[in-house]
């Protein structure tokens, strides 16, 4: 049997950043707010999470301001993409490998 953990990318282990790939990739773009409220997280973890993606070049931030008030947006690379969806498809691989036992 051949397992595909190295296929499995060490960004997305966390389920913080699993959540915040799954949310970018839903939609075009997504700011802090919403994604700290939606993930039930606190800004320093949320903050600490987004940097690592933001790192390994799979989001990429977009600041801006709404009147006189600071906006902060994500958005997916096409790297990010294609590495989560290698990462789901490891997954899928690995979940099916272990029903067919």
């Amino acid at each position: 049997m051949n397992i595909p953990f190295e296929k499995l990318d060490k960004a997305f282990e966390n389920r913080i950043r699993l959540q915040i790939m799954s949310v970018l990739v839903a939609n075009q773009r997504y700011d802090f707010n919403s994604l700290k409220e939606l993930l039930a997280v606190t800004d320093g973890n949320l903050a600490s999470h987004l940097k690592g993606l933001e790192k390994e070049g799979y989001i990429t931030v977009h600041k801006s301001y709404l009147g006189r008030k600071p906006n902060t947006n994500y958005e997916a690379t096409s790297k990010g993409k294609e590495a989560f969806k290698h990462h789901l498809d490891a997954m899928e691989q690995l979940i099916n490998q272990q029903k067919g036992k």
